[in-house]
């Protein structure tokens, strides 16, 4: 019985290192499914109009910047500066203003709650459920009545109310794990809710507001539907300007792989720059 006993677990630590072994063959494999698209769509950008049109694609063709001199307007055409420009203010900015507003509500469901609050944060989350086509009309029509057509603010406005639900929603979460033994004591000593909310609340969510400020942006950074209708010429974002390389003449895939990964950039580098506090804030929202 004793040789039993000590044999058992011998028998069972390579079948445990052999699992273990699958299981991170398989998130290798998995990994590299996700990501061979982008490193597909990097190759092509690098490559000539004539090579990336090949079928099957020509791999080992030889590597040129043509693409990009296009995109940047350095052989003619338009320029995507004023599109970045705007598609950055308009992400940032309804960003910042999303959390402005979504931190007090937060605040108010979560550590201060209000009466009803489940019906509250489900009312907001349903609002996520109308599709944007449905509004797309009654949007339209607002700007034009109101003069906004053509104007980054109201693509600002637009996505602060689009992405506000969805930061409430994660927010509130977030908030959650607040002590709120630490917001007494600083009311105590006399801090009123702006101090409470700025000086207490912000720095110990930080990781949270950094995962719900991340979304905000990727979310307003890759709209086009409204972004194509409501705006034209002066307001154009980064996505509509990308669409206009899709002409009658054909589809040109370098120049849009180009296209693609300088306008995915901005979204990619916060990402990788947020990344610690992007896992802090969601773990911090997951696990109570």
């Amino acid at each position: 019985m004793a040789t039993v006993a000590t044999t058992a677990p011998r028998l069972g630590k390579p079948r445990s290192r052999l699992r273990g072994a699958a299981l991170g063959v398989l998130a290798w494999l998995a990994g590299l499914v996700f990501v061979l698209p982008l490193l597909w769509m990097v190759l092509t950008s690098f490559h000539s109009e004539a090579d990336a049109a090949t079928n099957p694609p020509s791999v080992a063709a030889a590597l040129t910047l043509d693409g990009y001199r296009q995109f940047f307007g350095l052989t003619g055409g338009a320029s995507p500066w004023p599109a970045l420009i705007n598609s950055m203010t308009a992400s940032l900015v309804s960003t910042l203003l999303t959390l402005l507003l979504a931190l007090p509500a937060a605040y108010a469901l979560s550590i201060r709650r209000v009466k009803k609050w489940t019906d509250v944060l489900f009312f907001f989350l349903s609002t996520k459920m109308l599709p944007l086509v449905a509004g797309l009309l009654p949007i339209y029509l607002f700007a034009k009545n109101t003069g906004l057509l053509d104007n980054i603010w109201a693509l600002v406005i637009l996505y602060t109310a689009m992405n506000l639900p969805i930061a409430v929603w994660m927010m509130q979460s977030f908030l959650s794990e607040v002590p709120v033994a630490i917001i007494e004591a600083a009311q105590i000593d006399g801090a009123r809710l702006p101090t409470v909310l700025g000086r207490v609340v912000a720095p110990i969510a930080l990781p949270g507001i950094a995962a719900t400020a991340l979304i905000c942006f990727i979310f307003s950074w890759n709209e086009l539907m409204f972004a194509r209708v409501l705006t034209g010429v002066v307001a154009e974002t980064a996505p509509v300007f990308l669409t206009t390389f899709i002409t009658s003449q054909g589809l040109f895939l370098a120049k849009v792989c180009a296209a693609s990964l300088v306008i995915s950039l901005p979204v990619l580098a916060a990402g990788f720059a947020a990344q610690d506090k992007l896992v802090q804030g969601l773990s911090l929202g997951a696990v109570k």
